[in-house]
């Protein structure tokens, strides 16, 4: 079966003021290195607009009040210092997080074994009732969310390995027994969270801290670990917050992965899934800030989800 790419123009939508590290030119570069002629056989569909009924098992209404209230109709509008909305924002959050959706809803339908799904603005900051670290809403907690309560999944397990620590993720899967959630990020770095005793209301949480200029040796190591809990675990699904800003060529961070490392994590968590759950993966884009590194590393990662999905 074809990986499926669920992702959708809506993406260029949403912007970000001049200079902005978080911008459209993000989505572009992903969009133009999978139009390669190594991904023809993706099967490729646009990203739906979130239920609010999905939105609402993570977020408040309140939050979604604040977000209608507040997005503009020209210009921007910052909801922090770093998280702005401009006329397009808002549709683009709400597919970012309806194509995470429909990637669990094909996945688990047996439709492909594996999907990728390239959206933005990212999510893995946002909080329960914050949004924070240019997200809106926590697009991987939902769609986690979604398989354990529409599908009636028993245990899923989401996997970060963004250079930042998914304190919104953490934030809203932190008293859900049935979620595994595991990062791996830099240590110090934005937003301080992700320290090792950080383990969750039910014990279910796993942070693993990363020193400056550490490289793809010591995070092989360190991901063995996690995978070996997360096995343990014994999820029925595999979702993972695909950041690529542990790159060494990444600006806003420190760490100095190489593309191959992040091909590495693909294929290693395409065992842990085939080992625990039938090879189901469901992957969103989080971070990653340079370009040309960004490109490459989403192509690697891809090319592994379809080599393994096949």
């Amino acid at each position: 079966m074809a990986t499926i790419l669920i992702t959708h123009p809506t993406a260029a939508g949403h912007l970000t003021p001049p200079g902005h590290p978080e911008q459209v030119a993000r989505i572009e570069a992903i969009w133009q290195a999978l139009e390669a002629p190594e991904f023809a056989a993706l099967d490729r569909r646009e990203a739906p607009v979130a239920d609010e009924a999905d939105i609402l098992r993570c977020h408040p209404e309140s939050l979604l009040r604040r977000y209608r209230a507040e997005a503009p109709t020209e210009g921007f509008q910052p909801l922090d210092p770093d998280t702005w909305m401009s006329p397009g924002t808002l549709d683009a959050a709400f597919r970012a997080a309806g194509g995470a959706c429909a990637a669990v809803d094909a996945v688990l339908a047996g439709e492909a074994t594996n999907a990728f799904v390239a959206m933005r603005p990212p999510g893995h900051h946002a909080e329960t009732g914050t949004p924070m670290g240019f997200c809106l809403f926590g697009s991987v907690a939902i769609a986690a969310k979604r398989a354990l309560d529409h599908h009636g999944l028993s245990r899923v397990a989401v996997l970060d390995f963004d250079v930042h620590h998914g304190n919104g993720t953490q934030d809203l899967l932190w008293n859900e027994a049935r979620a595994f959630f595991a990062s791996s990020h830099q240590w110090p770095l934005y937003p301080g969270t992700g320290r090792p005793g950080e383990r969750g209301a039910h014990g279910q949480i796993m942070n693993v801290t990363l020193a400056p200029a550490t490289g793809g040796a010591e995070m092989r190591a360190a991901w063995e670990d996690i995978l070996a809990a997360a096995l343990d675990f014994r999820p029925e699904l595999v979702l993972v917050s695909a950041g690529f800003d542990a790159h060494r060529d990444d600006p806003l961070a420190g760490l100095t992965w190489e593309t191959e490392d992040f091909a590495w994590i693909t294929h290693a968590i395409c065992d842990l899934a085939e080992d625990a759950c039938e090879g189901r993966v469901v992957s969103a884009l989080e971070g990653g800030y340079d370009l040309p590194a960004l490109a490459a590393s989403v192509a690697a990662h891809v090319g592994v989800l379809m080599e393994r999905g096949a």
